[in-house]
């Protein structure tokens, strides 16, 4: 009785592994053996990455609310303060953006936050 090998789907297999590692340096986009082993990997840092990809991101917006809100004379912490005491809710993304597109905007709501700070020192010197 012949060795039954399920070639077709073994065949697909191997070429969808291959065409993954398409671009890879040398015998790694070649070789099955050695493209699996690559694919793999790749994808691990592809998984790793996404999820680092959204700190990194979160970094760069407080970057840019640090130095809009240092132009005004006053510190990112103290600035996030200030936005909790005067009860705004917005996310650091679209604090960023309102950094950069909208200048005057980013001024009025770093003004509310130093209210805020004021009326928060009031109350607890009271």
């Amino acid at each position: 009785m012949p060795r039954a090998t399920n070639s077709p789907a073994s065949r697909k297999r191997r070429k969808r592994v291959l065409l993954r590692a398409k671009g890879f340096r040398g015998f790694r986009s070649k070789l099955f053996r050695y493209a699996k082993d690559a694919v793999r990997k790749a994808q691990t840092y592809e998984y790793r990455d996404r999820k680092k990809r959204k700190g990194q991101f979160r970094r760069l917006w407080t970057q840019r609310i640090n130095a809009a809100v240092r132009a005004e004379d006053m510190t990112y912490s103290r600035f996030i303060e200030g936005l909790k005491a005067a009860g705004i809710e917005a996310d650091r993304k679209i604090l960023s953006d309102i950094a950069i597109q909208d200048a005057p905007a980013f001024s009025a709501i770093i003004a509310q936050a130093k209210l805020a700070l004021l009326a928060k020192a009031a109350a607890s010197a009271a």
